[in-house]
């Protein structure tokens, strides 16, 4: 593993050190580089040899490893994907390096090169319930932001089903403070923090050509989205809302229901609810991503909503249901329903 020091880096050790089929033989941080992981995350169980923190090295890591999860900062990703692939290995990215197919939106969006066309076109976006299919036997896989995920999977079922008009998609979506990842920065200290709640990124937030792509791929046509993320004081955890106005005629309650079980069948980390709301302390620690959908023939518009652990189903988590998907095993292997 690569960059296990952050906060997703080390929610995927406690996964991967529970998990019956994985050994964990390398993990690399340049801040902890030669301590033993179990003096920086004493709470953290791996079987056989101590294990120390190693520099990146393609070459080292080739030698530990046959699957490479890389949870670097975007823009690092990418550079140390191409030597780990061409070795053999499976890479599971969980930056956003790799997600984009547009290099020029990557450009605009995260301020610096996107990686080659070739590496991009190889990796196949990981969210296993709109995108099984491809994920089977994959090498490659750009795992989905933790925004992107909430979304995608609220709207998937409707969209589908051509319930939604594409150009009216609003969502309002309140985070924990960890998806910023493990730094220090003003806005981020608990008193600023906590007993708070504000809005950021209101227009051009990174994750909304993500959710633009792959909201379009489920539509079967372009969805432009209108993104407001907030910040609120959880140790980890995603709610989000999305309002649209309805395409035809407006559906009712018990055919929503019935479109989103159906979708979601054979989905086991997506709870469909009925007769109440998704809510965040229901899905935390766990991989779940409950989600509910509503009319309101009033206004005409469809309202979705969606809570998950942005850490878990929004990262971590996500990125092993990939892996037990791309691997053959079974799909809930090693992670928390």
């Amino acid at each position: 593993m690569v960059g296990a020091s952050g906060y997703t880096g080390e929610k995927l050790l406690k996964i991967l050190a529970g998990h019956p089929r994985v050994e964990v033989a390398f993990a690399s941080s340049r801040q902890h580089a030669g301590r033993s992981l179990s003096d920086v995350f004493p709470e953290i169980a791996l079987g056989g040899a101590p294990l120390c923190f190693g520099e990146p090295d393609p070459g080292k890591i080739c030698a530990a490893a046959e699957v490479a999860f890389l949870a670097l900062p975007h823009g690092e990703s990418a550079k140390i994907a191409a030597p780990l692939l061409a070795s053999g290995l499976r890479v599971l990215d969980l930056s956003a390096d790799l997600r984009l197919k547009d290099r020029a939106v990557y450009r605009e969006y995260y301020g610096v090169d996107a990686p080659g066309q070739d590496l991009i076109d190889a990796a196949v976006y990981g969210s296993p319930e709109t995108n099984r299919g491809a994920l089977a036997g994959a090498r490659l896989v750009a795992v989905p932001g933790c925004y992107p995920t909430s979304v995608l999977l609220a709207l998937a079922p409707a969209l589908a089903g051509g319930l939604v008009d594409p150009a009216s998609v609003i969502v309002s979506s309140a985070s924990s403070p960890t998806g910023a990842g493990r730094k220090v920065e003003a806005a981020y200290l608990f008193a600023e923090c906590h007993e708070n709640m504000r809005a950021y990124g209101v227009v051009g937030h990174r994750h909304t050509p993500e959710m633009e792509q792959e909201l379009s791929r489920v539509a079967g046509e372009g969805v432009t989205v209108q993104f407001v993320p907030h910040l609120v004081p959880l140790n980890a955890g995603i709610h989000t809302t999305v309002v649209a106005s309805c395409r035809g005629a407006m559906p009712g309650q018990a055919a929503l229901d019935g479109l989103y079980r159906d979708y979601y069948r054979g989905a086991p980390f997506v709870r469909v609810c009925a007769g109440r709301l998704p809510e965040v302390r229901r899905v935390a620690g766990t991989n779940v991503c409950e989600v509910a959908a509503r009319a309101d023939a009033r206004t005409g518009r469809l309202l979705f909503f969606s809570a998950e652990d942005n850490l878990v189903k929004g990262a971590a988590g996500q990125a092993v249901q990939c892996l037990n998907i791309i691997m053959g095993w079974k799909e809930e292997e090693g992670l928390v329903l």
